[in-house]
């Protein structure tokens, strides 16, 4: 399973103060927080500040892999900000994200096929947001054709089906694992990633939720998910999920994590 850490995000108060005041001591701390953590890429997000994402997003960039030996994962709409942040970063990248929006597409393709990266890629045809599973899958299909056509190999491509909350619709927990599951069945090689908090928004016990589905997720074979690396709960959930799946030789993952009591129960 890999990990994305999700703290860096102008969308959180202390994170916006620190990049408009160009705080790196609170920025590295965050970063390094989460890489201790077991975070295998960090995620930037600057998008808060419409003005000056573009700006904002390289520094993130400079400041976050000046503290840490980890690729990040360059979160934003906006493929000039993209375009200027990926020049900034050292090593493959992880580029988030593309969709099958037709603007949105013909932006980014040019992005993510200069340079080797990873490719977050969205369930979303047009501005339609997907409810069922097959509308899921069939978005996914769409999108490793033409990816792979431009020549994106099949394992730079994570496709996200796109999680709500079930605080909206208690048909999206379903709809997601369900999505997740066929995915990795019909496309071998693929990979699939989600924002996993959403699930919980606008519901109490946000842990308990995230914790759970991140299990159901992994019986589906989620192959990353976007999290905080710092929610003992969810770790240890990850770790046991990972064990119980035949994914931890030896349990020796577990046990190690339980020796050095950080298994968070």
């Amino acid at each position: 399973m890999i990990i994305i850490g999700e703290k860096i995000n102008t969308s959180r108060k202390r994170i916006a103060e620190a990049v408009a005041s160009r705080d790196a001591a609170v920025i590295a701390a965050v970063a390094r927080e989460q890489a201790e953590a077991g975070a295998h890429y960090i995620d930037v997000n600057a998008g808060t500040f419409v003005d000056r994402e573009t700006e904002y997003l390289g520094w993130l960039v400079k400041t976050v892999q000046a503290a840490v030996d980890l690729p990040l994962c360059l979160d934003s709409p906006s493929s000039k900000a993209l375009f200027e942040a990926i020049k900034c970063h050292r090593g493959e990248p992880m580029i988030n994200s593309i969709s099958l929006e037709k603007d949105r597409f013909d932006a980014m393709l040019p992005i993510v096929t200069a340079q080797p990266c990873k490719i977050v890629a969205l369930c979303m045809a047009e501005t339609v947001m997907p409810v069922t599973v097959e509308e899921r899958v069939q978005a996914a299909e769409k999108l490793i054709l033409r990816l792979t056509a431009e020549g994106v190999a099949l394992e730079n491509i994570f496709i996200d089906p796109l999680v709500q909350p079930v605080s909206v619709d208690t048909r999206m927990g379903n709809a997601a694992l369900g999505a997740i599951g066929k995915i990795m069945t019909d496309f071998p090689g693929v990979n699939t990633i989600c924002g996993l908090s959403n699930i919980s928004y606008g519901l109490p016990e946000r842990r308990l939720i995230n914790s759970t589905f991140l299990g159901l997720c992994m019986l589906q074979g989620l192959s990353a998910a976007i999290l905080d690396p710092t929610d003992t709960v969810l770790m240890a959930t990850l770790l046991a999920a990972q064990m119980l799946l035949g994914r931890d030789e030896y349990c020796e993952k577990y046990i190690d994590a339980y020796q050095q009591g950080i298994l968070g129960t």
